[in-house]
């Protein structure tokens, strides 16, 4: 009972450490590095652009019905940055996106990157982030896809098309 108790004490020292380690902070130039939320985006100044864009946009109801299908088992991880124009937009589109879809947003990681894209943790190694946005998708732990930046149609359809698990073109000429 001793072992029990001490192991489940160390496993709550230790998330608790992996979860303050890992926040984001807001750097010397105002920008938001690290694990990001949505009430995180809500707090000024990145609230002035994350509102305006999220109740602006009205997505696409028949692409986000068909995806709201294709997101089960699907997880996501998202390198976005609080200083890039195309995140400032994309941010919060893909939460009225996911929010519309039912998605679990325990599925879902935000992570915000400084202007060299990394974080003091390092969170983006190992996945290859050359530009922001990035989101990478998975299913059964195996990448299924990326969209990188700039849509091929709109965002929420580009959002189905990796989910279904079809090729998907990125475009990178806009």
């Amino acid at each position: 009972m001793k072992k029990i108790t001490l192991l489940l004490t160390l496993t709550l020292i230790v998330n608790t450490y992996a979860q303050q380690k890992t926040k984001a902070i807001k750097n010397a130039s105002g920008d938001l590095v690290g694990i990001v939320h949505k009430e995180d985006f809500n707090q000024q100044p990145y609230a002035k652009w994350f509102v305006k864009n999220y109740e602006s946009y009205k997505p696409d109801t028949k692409s986000v019905s068909k995806l709201k299908r294709k997101l089960k088992n699907v997880k996501i991880k998202a390198f976005v940055a609080t200083w890039c124009h195309l995140s400032k937009k994309d941010i919060p589109h893909t939460y009225k996106i996911l929010e519309q879809a039912g998605f679990d947003f325990n599925n879902i990681e935000f992570i915000t990157l400084n202007r060299g894209k990394t974080t003091p943790d390092n969170l983006q190694k190992d996945f290859n982030i050359k530009s922001v946005p990035t989101f990478i998708f998975y299913k059964n732990g195996e990448e299924i896809g990326r969209y990188v930046e700039y849509p091929e149609k709109n965002l929420e359809k580009d959002f189905l098309t990796i989910a279904s698990g079809k090729k998907y073109k990125q475009n990178k000429t806009k």
